[in-house]
């Protein structure tokens, strides 16, 4: 994913939640529908998760210093995780408070008819943030499944705002069924419900987004293609025996750290091996352009019973 497209998905995300947020609490404020200030609510707390991610995306962009030598990429998994946060208390939570306060304590909806054309308006306004966001995933996901896209994706801005989007869609129209029953049957248990039904919605996405985004705060290597490609790198140099193991980490969203002890014939010498190391460093670059600090040591190879690798290690025979 480039991180323009991730920006123009969030930028567009924003601008249209600020919009509904203002319409959604002057319905809130004619009507009293309970369902109204939940998604005013969830509007808000979107709108605010967008510009977290801004933010975090420009944090992100600051180059590596003595404290932070690997740089500061890892500020936007930080964000996005304080992103899913804030959707479950401010937007989940609340939303669940208020439909279980009018559960307990229902007053007829007035001027009925404000909601409603609101929740249109806003259905109209999220779809076309739903649609540019599709719009730029399309350009990162490749050939991945939509649900392959958001729990493997590296960058979290397009996810998150893809979640949020659907998200949004889904309490609106939960919105204005719940409304929409209110005014047929004059029972506002039914507005109760609808903002009942928007706040599980809203838990149930945040927590999603939060154990993808833990996930990416704890450390992900690069995915099996990736590995495959910097496997075949590493063992191109002819000088190279055999990969003794390798690990692979990103530090951030586009940057990508790979360790590796590869195998040289007993006797070549220190040129050699540094010249061959410089050959396999490019090599990996060339496969995969965001695995940008390489790390190799060289060693010898005698036997995989001489070696305690790690778990995810990789030992790989060269043809006799």
């Amino acid at each position: 994913m480039s991180t323009s497209g991730g920006t123009k998905a969030v930028v567009a995300a924003l601008l249209a939640n600020s919009g509904i947020a203002i319409t959604k609490f002057v319905a809130f404020a004619f009507s009293g529908s309970s369902a109204m200030l939940a998604e005013g609510v969830h509007s808000v707390a979107d709108a605010a998760n967008q510009g977290l991610l801004l933010f975090g995306g420009r944090q992100a962009k600051r180059k590596a210093d003595a404290e932070h030598p690997f740089g500061y990429g890892r500020e936007r998994y930080v964000y996005a995780f304080v992103v899913a946060i804030v959707l479950f208390s401010v937007g989940g939570v609340f939303s669940l408070y208020e439909g279980i306060e009018k559960l307990q304590n229902p007053h007829p909806l007035e001027v009925p008819w404000l909601p409603i054309v609101v929740l249109v308006i806003a259905i109209v306004l999220e779809s076309f943030s739903l649609r540019t966001a599709v719009i730029e995933s399309n350009l990162a996901r490749g050939d991945q499944g939509w649900v392959a896209f958001v729990r493997h994706a590296k960058q979290p801005e397009l996810p998150v705002v893809l979640l949020e989007d659907i998200a949004a869609l889904l309490g609106l129209t939960f919105a204005l069924v719940g409304v929409g029953l209110t005014i047929v049957t004059g029972d506002p248990v039914w507005d109760a419900i609808g903002t009942i039904a928007i706040g599980v919605l809203l838990v149930l996405v945040a927590l999603v987004l939060g154990i993808e985004t833990k996930s990416l705060l704890v450390g992900e290597g690069a995915n099996q293609a990736n590995v495959a490609k910097i496997r075949e790198a590493l063992v191109s140099h002819p000088q190279v025996e055999t990969i003794i193991h390798m690990k692979t980490l990103y530090v951030g969203p586009d940057e990508l750290m790979v360790g590796a002890k590869l195998a040289f014939p007993k006797g070549t010498s220190m040129s050699n091996v540094a010249s061959a190391i410089n050959s396999v460093e490019k090599s990996v670059r060339a496969a995969v352009p965001h695995a940008r600090i390489i790390y190799i040591e060289p060693d010898v190879f005698h036997s995989p019973h001489d070696y305690n690798p790690p778990t995810d290690a990789i030992v790989i025979k060269s043809a006799d």
